[in-house]
């Protein structure tokens, strides 16, 4: 995987928290954003991926509706794949 360097802007007291962190870890500074950076991104996505199983939810008013409009949704993803 390639790397890109990039400069950004971060108020003081959290970088000498991240500079602490990733001293305690044993990982370097750009590392440990990295890891930061992805777990910040997995979360958010995680959020995104409860809110439409929420909103299936609530807009299927029929259990069976619900069962076939998922069963419609898979066969999409799937279908190329075998």
């Amino acid at each position: 995987m390639s790397n890109i360097k990039t400069a950004i802007s971060i108020e003081k007291p959290v970088f000498e928290q991240m500079d602490i962190l990733a001293k305690t870890l044993n990982v370097s500074r750009s590392r440990l954003f990295t890891m930061a950076a992805r777990e910040f991104i997995q979360r958010h996505n995680n959020i995104a991926l409860l809110k439409q199983i929420n909103d299936a939810y609530e807009a299927a008013s029929d259990p069976e509706h619900l069962v076939t409009m998922m069963h419609s949704n898979h066969y999409k993803m799937v279908k190329d794949q075998w």
